[in-house]
């Protein structure tokens, strides 16, 4: 499917309508995609374009995993409690690609297993740790030691690897413009380069016109606080992704031995890298000053480092030439876990904030908009007891106005990817 309607115009005068989404990234795009012929009269808004923020600029993995690997939910929530988050985010590759396949949608889909690399002794014991966990849910998968690692990746830097199928690659930018189409196509009105910039009731205003809605699904990035107080539960993370000159057959078949495969290694920041369909490869990542960093930084020398580090490692691409680079934010909660709610004051407004990845995007804006439509099938309680603003931290909000914002999300961030355990789903509580 082609883009007929790259650029839709903003929203002028007053509207009504019964549905109204705010964010037209992955999470409010798989919403709206929700209500194409359930009968609502639905419109979707965006400040920039379908899939022009952090949708778009993404390194496009779809993949359960995201910030937290699969014994990190093990460690922390016990074996349903893993099972449930690992099967939201496996639910949302298969919304995905099963969107592209029935669109036909053009975006440089990718069938590629993902690769786990472990570096030094520390990352060897990670790649054990899945390895471990895996086998105790259930899922398979196929792990090399250090010796083997060369047969799948050309590099003999790396202490070992586990690798698993059932993932892929996306160009993300046109994933959201086909999925726009698809919108079009089935009556939805989407307006872009249109800021909310208050609320106020059942009715949201931009800067050329209003909405009044019967119900409102917020899917938004970096939230303010005067569209909700639930903005103070969600940070960002700054990342830098660089794309290559194309790669001839023979330099492909040396980075990849049995075939392109998506990878990320097991540093704290990590290195992330994966081909596209035109054999360009696309390596991500970012440091530790600038990770967390509450001003953006701008300047090539963090993605440079990044890349660097990888040719370092990966003797083929020493001379490859990167010709293009790009930075953006990504929206994260403390534990790295979204938050999802219906605001209690306003129970006509749904929120989806501070989702890391694709898959978790897709699958939380369908679980809102399914919520909408009251659909029976839902498991309300347990996902709303995952996703609710109200869990439990090291470090509580208020230590924010002693503190500042970075550094308590930074400390438990680390908690909860590397420390926290044994977590009560059925109990959470936040210290306010």
């Amino acid at each position: 499917m082609g883009i007929k309607e790259p650029i839709r115009p903003p929203l002028m005068g007053q509207n009504k309508t019964d549905v109204l989404i705010v964010g037209a990234g992955a999470a409010g795009l798989a919403a709206a995609l929700r209500f194409v012929g359930s009968g609502k009269k639905v419109i979707l808004l965006d400040k920039n374009i379908c899939g022009g923020s952090s949708t778009g600029k993404s390194a496009g993995f779809l993949t359960p995993d995201s910030e937290l690997e699969l014994s990190q939910l093990l460690r922390k929530y016990g074996t349903n409690g893993a099972r449930d988050l690992w099967e939201v985010a496996a639910k949302g590759v298969d919304i995905m690609v099963d969107n592209i396949k029935k669109h036909k949608i053009d975006c440089d889909l990718q069938v590629q297993d993902c690769l786990f690399l472990g570096k030094g002794p520390s990352g060897w014991k990670d790649v054990q740790d899945e390895v471990n966990a895996r086998k105790s849910l259930g899922y398979s998968s196929t792990v090399y030691d250090e010796s083997q690692v060369p047969s799948v990746i050309g590099s003999k830097a790396y202490s070992g690897a586990i690798r698993y199928t059932g993932t892929y690659g996306v160009n993300a930018l046109l994933y959201a413009q086909g999925i726009k189409q698809v919108l079009l196509n089935g009556g939805i009105e989407i307006f872009e380069s249109s800021e909310v910039l208050s609320w106020e009731g059942h009715t949201v205003r931009t800067h050329l016109g209003s909405v009044t809605a019967d119900k409102i699904i917020f899917c938004i990035d970096k939230p303010k606080r005067y569209i909700t107080k639930y903005s103070e539960d969600v940070y960002h993370a700054q990342t830098f992704l660089s794309i290559s000159e194309p790669l001839g057959d023979s330099d492909v078949a040396e980075l990849f031995p049995q075939g392109p495969l998506q990878c990320w290694d097991s540093d704290i920041i990590y290195t992330y890298f994966r081909l596209t369909g035109s054999n360009r490869l696309l390596v991500g990542g970012g440091d530790m000053m600038t990770t967390y960093a509450k001003n953006d930084t701008t300047m090539p020398r963090v993605i440079d480092k990044v890349i660097n580090g990888l040719k370092e490692k990966i003797p083929s691409i020493q001379s490859l030439r990167f010709i293009q680079y790009w930075q953006g934010r990504i929206d994260m909660t403390r534990d790295l876990i979204p938050t999802v709610l219906v605001d209690p004051e306003h129970p006509w407004a749904h929120f989806v904030l501070g989702c890391v990845g694709l898959p978790w995007a897709t699958f939380c804006g369908t679980f809102a908009a399914r919520n909408v439509l009251d659909d029976k099938e839902l498991d309300n309680e347990k996902y709303y007891r995952y996703f609710s603003p109200a869990r439990k931290f090291l470090l509580p909000l208020w230590l924010e106005q002693v503190l500042g914002k970075r550094i308590v999300f930074t400390v438990n961030n680390a908690w909860a990817k590397y420390r926290q355990k044994n977590v009560d789903s059925k109990n959470y509580s936040q210290e306010k």
